[in-house]
């Protein structure tokens, strides 16, 4: 059955589901079990913190989750196939561990380095090129999400994908709504124009704004802080190792789910690499402090601040919530002054 995996969710995500579309489109199914779609499945929107003692993930959420949830959100407010397939897409060219492997390119603060793939992941499959064909729809159209405000836009501007994380952020990994909360925060969601005179999510009323930035600024600083960066390096260090030793190739990102590349890394046959990652797994905290320490696995890098200042309706005309709202904006600007020791580290050395 077309719906088979769907079904097959946990109940939580199909009711999330049905919050953000009372009508799971038709034509989805068949785009969601292709082979290039069913890979995302096997790698989760959290960058590795899944693999280790430091996260408590309330359960496994995919990039496939994930990019149909921001398929449902752009239906909902779009009922456009092209900009419905290009969210479902947009995360088609993701790796393994995800950002991690933008830290393994240096791109950590734009974390873009992967997407270039889209297109060509997209041209080379026959399933969807048969689809899209069936369909009557461009490759051209489909490939690149950025051409579509609704579906993406540049932060602190609000966009289904960078709505559909931080929602369900906020459901497994640091919890701070219920979906209930969730239900009440989407329904005063509507299409707005911005001060670019482009179309753009944004609220009904200040009130529900403001819960939204309240809450979700209690996930941001999760998002850059020393634990998550130093599992992100770590992991894409542990990547450049296992490649460097001819035990894991790129190409393999992009063929095996993460479990899997676990299992590699584990049993690798090179000890320094599987007795550095079984510490990683086990480790419950790390160090901080701002010199370098000698002899541990300590870094020192940026990642990518992601936080939301949405459109709200005001008077005659739209504001940013952080004009009108003081709370607004004391949750804004203690966050972008939120700052992280410079240096992290593991206790064992890598």
């Amino acid at each position: 059955m077309k719906d088979t995996y769907i079904k097959g969710l946990r109940d939580e995500i199909k009711e999330y589901y049905r919050i953000l579309s009372k009508e799971f489109p038709e034509f989805l199914y068949d785009y969601i079990n292709t082979v290039e779609m069913k890979r995302i499945d096997g790698s989760s929107i959290v960058c590795g913190t899944d693999w280790t003692n430091l996260y408590h993930n309330k359960f496994y959420y995919t990039n496939l989750q994930h990019s149909i949830g921001v398929a449902l959100i752009i239906w909902n407010f779009t009922k456009d196939k092209k900009q419905t397939l290009a969210g479902l897409f947009h995360d088609i060219a993701t790796p393994a561990f995800k950002h991690c492997i933008d830290f393994m390119n240096g791109d950590y603060e734009k974390q873009e380095s992967t997407e270039e793939l889209t297109k060509q992941i997209v041209e080379s499959s026959n399933q969807i090129t048969q689809l899209l064909k069936r369909d009557e729809i461009k490759v051209e159209e489909v490939v690149d999400y950025h051409i579509y405000p609704i579906a993406d836009n540049d932060t602190p501007k609000l966009s289904a994908d960078r709505l559909e994380y931080t929602f369900m952020n906020g459901i497994f990994f640091e919890e701070v709504w219920d979906l209930e909360t969730i239900k009440k925060i989407y329904g005063n969601i509507e299409i707005l124009t911005n001060e670019e005179g482009v179309q753009e999510l944004g609220f009904k009323n200040i009130e529900i704004a403001e819960e939204f930035v309240n809450l979700a600024s209690k996930i941001w600083p999760k998002w850059i802080d020393n634990k998550d960066k130093l599992t992100m390096q770590f992991i894409a260090d542990t990547v450049r190792k296992m490649n460097e030793h001819r035990l894991l190739q790129i190409n393999d990102l992009y063929k095996y789910s993460e479990k899997e590349i676990i299992e590699k890394i584990n049993n690798c046959g090179i000890k320094e690499i599987e007795v550095a990652f079984k510490k990683f797994q086990n480790a419950t905290k790390i160090y901080e402090g701002n010199e370098y320490v000698q002899d541990k696995y300590c870094i020192s890098v940026n990642s990518k601040r992601r936080y939301i200042n949405p459109l709200v309706k005001y008077e005659n005309g739209v504001k940013r919530i952080k004009d009108i709202s003081n709370q607004a904006k004391q949750n804004i600007v203690e966050y972008l002054k939120f700052k992280t020791e410079r240096y992290a580290y593991f206790d064992f050395n890598f």
